[in-house]
């Protein structure tokens, strides 16, 4: 990478600005200072120094967030506070984006990253990532239900999802508490599925996606980025 398009990308200012900041000499390479603006470097491989700063640099990051309601798993929105809006400013310049997408009401598990090829693997249909739900249902959820969810059920559009596993926990006269298990994440999907089965989800949480658990310590709207070890299950 240019040198100055990595002090750029790590908000040392406008190319303008970290091209001055380079030829005064405030930039070192492994210990040599540099001044050729146009001097190539492999960050991961060198400690770049700028007036005694040392860059910590990282082409992916992958954060956990606990998402709150309210929120809408976007980026940007003109109306609405997106989940990115949660981040700390330090990781704008990394334009992290949510790995699919939780509605506005729904809670829980979002994995924020910049890395393409592992978003695309978690949310491809063809890789049938799992992804496990909790949930409170109005009404009783009853055998039939279970069964149903088994061999699939016929949305309000025509579609016919994929099987699903459907566990339920415990039930009053009142409402039901499950556990839903899906492959697929098409549109308000689990909402849609109880929908068609007589029934309305009051609360839903996604507690795993694939290997990723959500870490039960962090409260609402909170997040941090993932242990080696989560990372390392995940990419396997």
């Amino acid at each position: 990478m240019r040198l100055d398009k990595l002090l750029a990308n790590e908000d040392f200012g406008s190319r303008k600005d970290v091209k001055k900041l380079i030829k005064k000499g405030s930039v070192q390479i492994d210990g040599e200072v540099i001044k050729d603006v146009s001097h190539h470097v492999d960050p991961t491989q060198s400690e770049v120094v700028v007036n005694g700063h040392v860059i910590d640099y990282r082409e992916f990051v992958y954060i956990m967030l606990n998402k709150p309601k309210g929120v809408i798993s976007a980026t940007e929105d003109s109306r609405h506070k997106c989940v990115t809006d949660l981040l700390d400013p330090f990781y704008d310049k990394f334009n992290l984006f949510p790995v699919g997408r939780l509605d506005k009401d729904t809670v829980g598990l979002l994995l924020l990253t910049n890395d393409g090829e592992l978003a695309h693997h978690l949310t491809s249909p063809r890789k049938k990532v799992d992804k496990i739900y909790e949930a409170t249902i109005n009404g009783i959820v009853t055998e039939e239900d279970v069964q149903a969810f088994k061999e699939g059920v016929t949305l309000d559009d025509g579609y016919f999802t994929k099987p699903a596993q459907l566990e339920v926990s415990e039930t009053t006269d009142e409402h039901s508490w499950v556990i839903v298990k899906i492959s697929e994440g098409k549109f308000h999907q689990i909402k849609r599925m109880f929908q068609a089965r007589g029934h309305e989800v009051r609360f839903l949480k996604r507690r795993q996606m694939g290997s990723l658990s959500l870490d039960e310590q962090l409260p609402l709207g909170e997040y941090r980025e993932l242990t080696e070890r989560e990372l390392d299950q995940l990419k396997a």
